[in-house]
């Protein structure tokens, strides 16, 4: 009955954790296993309470079973309890494991923001450099261009120079 109704508590915890992490329901599968255990300690407990006021000896007084059956059961609480706090430390353990892992991702993402920046910064001082290099390659081009207008009007003028003194001639 008790391992029906824990796998019923799985099969309910993974169809609504689905969409969770794997972090998150392995941490509610933890906390649903340690609720378990202590209403088996709460029941166990109630068992103890019912052993200590049974008497079955003569006169009403409890008889040496009656203290052993007693026995028994703090025994099986105090093992219950051993069980509690493996368990808990186990869940305290994972979430310091969470905990950790959000800060290592954190500073993995500050890092690569940071890498980011850098790139930015790199390609923004490159793309203005060669934003320069071009108005100083527009600058010499126009240069150029008016150097040779300059010479080709003057060749003109030089051809139209010849072909008049040949022409009158």
């Amino acid at each position: 009955m008790k391992s029906f109704a824990f796998l019923i508590l799985i099969l309910a915890s993974l169809s609504a954790g689905a969409a969770q992490n794997p972090d998150s329901l392995a941490y509610e599968l933890q906390r649903n296993k340690i609720n378990t255990m202590l209403n088996s300690r709460v029941a166990k407990y109630g068992q103890f309470t019912e052993s200590l006021n049974s008497r079955t000896g003569i006169f009403g007084l409890k008889t040496k079973k009656d203290m052993q059956k007693s026995m028994d059961i703090l025994k099986e609480i105090i093992e219950t309890d051993n069980s509690i706090l493996r368990e808990t430390k186990t869940l305290l353990d994972f979430k310091t494991y969470q905990q950790e892992k959000v800060v290592s991702e954190s500073k993995e993402s500050e890092s690569r923001n940071l890498g980011y920046m850098r790139t930015i910064n790199k390609l923004q001082t490159e793309n203005e450099s060669l934003k320069a290099e071009i108005q100083n390659f527009k600058h010499s081009k126009k240069f150029y261009q008016l150097v040779a207008f300059a010479l080709g009007l003057a060749i003109i003028s030089f051809a139209l120079f010849v072909y008049r003194k040949i022409s009158a001639k």
